[in-house]
């Protein structure tokens, strides 16, 4: 891994990470380790300058942003996978750059007992992915807060579940090693590019909006699917700070099939492993909320961003925040330029409003500093007090 300012071009040898600290040279700072989105198959850390969040904490943290490995590369699973290689490879890289924050942070400035972890979209996942890692029981603990912008979890499969195998299968075949004793190590032997285009086909190929090279339950990192040990509340980390935008369904869904689609046939692609009974169920719950295509956008924003959010509040025992940015058109990303506002070059933030952007990109730093977004290091913070979650009540 590289400490230090590092950008690189798109590549598999990727496994760097940039660290940033202020330049008060303060010791024994809370520290933010960024994990970037994309679905498992794209995104990079280079979009992310941690120099963007020093100022929203008035100088108090230190920021690192990791990479880790995509696609195939990251997140090709199956049995032949499990007996010869290794499962979330991508969160497996994840999981080292959080130990080596733990290992050399303290020279750069940062706590390491004071790790907040924070990713939106897949790196949302990601988080949550290491909230339940090792049945919640990651030892020596990794962070001790987690944050997660747009909330991602799609379906988790355990890794030699039909689906998985099906995208091995894929994968061999078009990689020309379908006749092969060995059909793994035939895949080692293929050229990068290659294996970059058969990645290409396979997210290309996919249904409208969704993601199938994802996380899987391997039952050693991940021993079961995170709704089950979210139901548990078996959790790493003390504190979670949730936020989703209100439609974050809204760019996954097809507007071609506004006047095909309906919520019985959408909810199979989306849950191919739903039970016919389990389809109609669901889809009589969308029966009633406007035009096809709406109930097809509220599928997709609750039962992959938002009610995963609460699965991840409810597991923490009304020890967090909930939050829900709302700014029109409050798309899925619509956020992340308040508090990465160079990710994009020359795009500017849906309502560029100097007081909510500082006021809703110093609650995360604030959350990082004190695992609270209320307590204010600006005077001039005019956010309203923000309540805890609970199951009960608001907030």
């Amino acid at each position: 891994m590289l400490a230090g300012r590092y950008r690189s071009p798109t590549s598999e040898d990727c496994l760097f990470l940039n660290v940033v600290a202020p330049a008060s040279r303060k010791r024994n700072l809370p520290v933010v380790v960024w994990i970037h989105g994309g679905g498992y198959f794209g995104g990079s850390a280079a979009l992310y300058d941690g120099n963007d969040l020093i100022p929203q904490s008035g100088d108090g943290v230190v920021t690192v942003v990791i990479q880790y490995r995509l696609g195939i590369f990251g997140f090709l699973a199956g049995q032949k996978v499990h007996d010869g290689g290794v499962l979330n490879a991508g969160l497996l890289d994840q999981q080292f750059a959080l130990q080596w924050v733990q290992q050399h942070i303290s020279k750069f400035g940062g706590d390491p007992t004071r790790v907040t972890i924070w990713g939106e979209s897949a790196g949302a996942g990601s988080v949550i992915q290491h909230v339940i890692a090792n049945g919640g029981h990651t030892r020596p603990p990794l962070f001790r807060g987690a944050i997660t912008s747009s909330t991602y979890l799609p379906p988790q499969y355990a890794f030699n579940d039909r689906i998985p195998e099906k995208l091995f299968t894929d994968v061999v075949e078009q990689s020309g090693c379908s006749s092969a004793s060995d059909a793994l190590g035939c895949l080692r032997q293929v050229d990068v590019n290659t294996l970059g285009q058969v990645n290409l086909n396979l997210t290309g190929g996919q249904f409208f909006g969704t993601c199938t090279l994802v996380p899987v339950v391997d039952g050693k990192l991940i021993t079961e699917r995170p709704t089950e040990l979210l139901r548990k509340g078996k959790v790493n980390g003390d504190l979670v700070l949730a936020v989703t935008n209100s439609f974050e369904g809204t760019v996954f869904v097809d507007n071609s099939t506004a006047n095909t689609v309906t919520a019985e046939n959408y909810i199979p692609n989306l849950f191919p492993e739903l039970s016919r009974k389990q389809v109609v169920a669901a889809s009589a719950r969308y029966a009633n909320l406007g035009a096809p295509i709406d109930q097809a956008r509220a599928i997709m924003s609750e039962a992959i961003f938002i009610c995963p959010s609460y699965f991840l509040l409810r597991a923490f025992n009304n020890k967090g925040f909930k939050g829900e940015f709302a700014i029109p058109p409050a798309h899925h990303g619509d956020d992340v330029l308040y508090y990465f506002p160079h990710a994009i070059v020359s795009v500017s933030p849906p309502w560029n409003n100097t007081e909510f952007t500082k006021n809703f990109s110093q609650s995360f730093m604030n959350f990082v500093l004190a695992l609270d977004p209320n307590p204010e290091w600006d005077s001039a913070n005019t956010l309203p007090h923000w309540s805890a979650w609970t199951e009960g009540g608001r907030g």
